[in-house]
């Protein structure tokens, strides 16, 4: 199949950046949209011009480097995939493609499709980890958790930290990302201890990155990869309120 690419090009957070248009000839249904991009960088080296920078690493669904606008939708339009994991079957032959990064605030472009996602990192350091000791992992596994709250703590878990919730959100808020980290923790018995404080101290560094403030829309919920409920940003906001009032 031919395509043609309308591609995100910025050299750095200072820069402009604009589309540019490359058509890319000869792709395989069979690829993946990172090895379509594969593709057209060869292309791009060999007449010696930069290739396209885009963030990758497992390309099997699970790390959430791979994050791109692709058709105006975090990761394409496909529901429950990753851009890794989107193949070319999915376009048609003479379709033309728009890929951007993610837009916000807090994921300063670093270049081209590549943007910085590291403060995600400073809020997950803020509180996303239990302190007390659980004991060995025999210990841990001796108390008894309900088959319901291990099944809704494991799919919290299931969050990549791609920041599509992020991307999707009019108000480029971290809520979904910030209520899964908590609730995987917080509604297991090893990490209530903590619930109250890690839930204060993770929303307070979610401010302090810059990202917006949660409206409800469930545009998070709609794009995200993983299918994260935003029934856990209820339970954080229980979670918060009960950290400062009680």
């Amino acid at each position: 199949m031919n395509l043609k690419l309308k591609v995100w090009r910025q050299k750095n957070a200072a820069d402009k950046g604009k589309f540019v248009t490359y058509p890319v000839q000869n792709i395989s249904t069979d690829m993946s949209f990172l090895e379509m991009f594969d593709v057209l960088n060869e292309e791009l080296i060999s007449k010696g011009e930069e290739p396209i920078a885009f963030d990758h690493d497992c390309r099997e669904g699970i790390c959430g480097m791979c994050s791109m606008y692709i058709n105006g939708r975090p990761h394409g339009p496909l529901k429950g995939t990753t851009a890794c994991q989107l193949h070319m079957r999915y376009f048609k032959d003479g379709q033309t493609i728009t890929i951007e990064p993610w837009r916000a605030k807090a994921f300063p472009v670093i270049k081209d499709l590549v943007v910085d996602r590291s403060s995600f990192d400073r809020i997950q350091r803020a509180g996303g980890f239990v302190s007390v000791n659980t004991g060995s992992a025999p210990d841990a596994n001796s108390i008894p958790v309900a088959k319901n709250i291990a099944d809704a703590a494991f799919d919290a878990a299931a969050c990549i930290g791609c920041g599509a919730c992020v991307a999707a959100c009019k108000n480029g808020s971290a809520m979904l990302f910030v209520s899964a980290k908590v609730a995987q923790l917080n509604m297991l018995p090893q990490g209530k201890p903590e619930r109250k404080r890690r839930a204060l101290a993770m929303v307070k560094a979610m401010d302090e990155e810059g990202f917006g403030n949660c409206t409800n829309t469930s545009a998070c919920e709609a794009e995200c990869p993983k299918n994260i409920s935003v029934e856990n940003i209820a339970r954080l906001n229980k979670d918060y309120i009960l950290g400062l009032f009680c």
